[in-house]
């Protein structure tokens, strides 16, 4: 398993409360994933992640970034007209100010998703809002991160993504989405693994099994491919 990563906090901005986030990028696309998929989204992308999951597509999000205030940023997402509004990173609920900036956009009149690894604490979240948690399988290296608490912090609106890298990490998810009756407490989203899991073998896998989750690929990824800020 990965060792795990101190993330950088940048100490002024915990020690004087700053108004501001460190921001990767701001970008205007089509949600690829979740309940909302397709629907044009504005993404917010936190900077920084304290896990390192081996498959993870935005390395360029843990390091670096532009402080802005969190106005700008709202500022930002609203001169796109979009309803929608996911927060992501990285992991945005490991960056000092991230509550904050979630319920200004929330204020501001937008739907708002937060996308978390499920290793922080979402207590913290607006209750406005939606939470898409991942649950690390054992193929992401970082099985050993998840918070398990959060479990019982899920309402029905919100979403447990797994990320299957293989059949095992399929039977570890089947295993525990039946055990913990997960499907109950929210939706349940099971995605293949875009480089090591064939798409059609999981949906195989899902219909033979007859699992009460939402099978879901990348949409963004097949219509772009492994393009940053799309």
């Amino acid at each position: 398993m990965a060792s795990e990563v101190p993330l950088e906090r940048m100490d002024s901005v915990r020690t004087d409360r700053a108004d501001r986030v460190r921001i990767t990028e701001i970008f205007h696309s089509l949600q690829g994933e979740s309940r909302t998929v397709g629907l044009p989204t504005v993404f917010v992308r936190l900077t920084g992640c304290p896990l390192r999951c081996v498959y993870c597509d935005t390395e360029y999000a843990f390091h670096g970034g532009e402080w802005l205030s969190l106005g700008a940023v709202c500022d930002t997402v609203a001169a796109y007209g979009a309803r929608h509004v996911t927060v992501t990173g990285g992991e945005p609920l490991a960056q000092f100010n991230a509550d904050r900036l979630i319920h200004a956009l929330a204020d501001a009149g937008h739907e708002v998703s937060v996308e978390t690894s499920g290793a922080m604490d979402i207590s913290v979240l607006d209750e406005r809002i939606v939470r898409v948690m991942d649950i690390k399988t054992p193929g992401s290296g970082e099985v050993e991160r998840n918070r398990w608490e959060n479990l019982t912090l899920l309402r029905p609106q919100d979403q447990i993504k797994f990320v299957i890298c293989d059949r095992a990490d399929y039977e570890w998810s089947r295993e525990l989405l039946q055990r913990e009756a997960l499907n109950e407490r929210c939706e349940v989203l099971f995605s293949p693994e875009h480089q090591r899991m064939q798409p059609s073998a999981l949906a195989d896998w899902v219909l033979e099994d007859r699992l009460p989750v939402r099978f879901q690929v990348q949409l963004h990824k097949y219509i772009w491919g492994d393009v940053p800020g799309r």
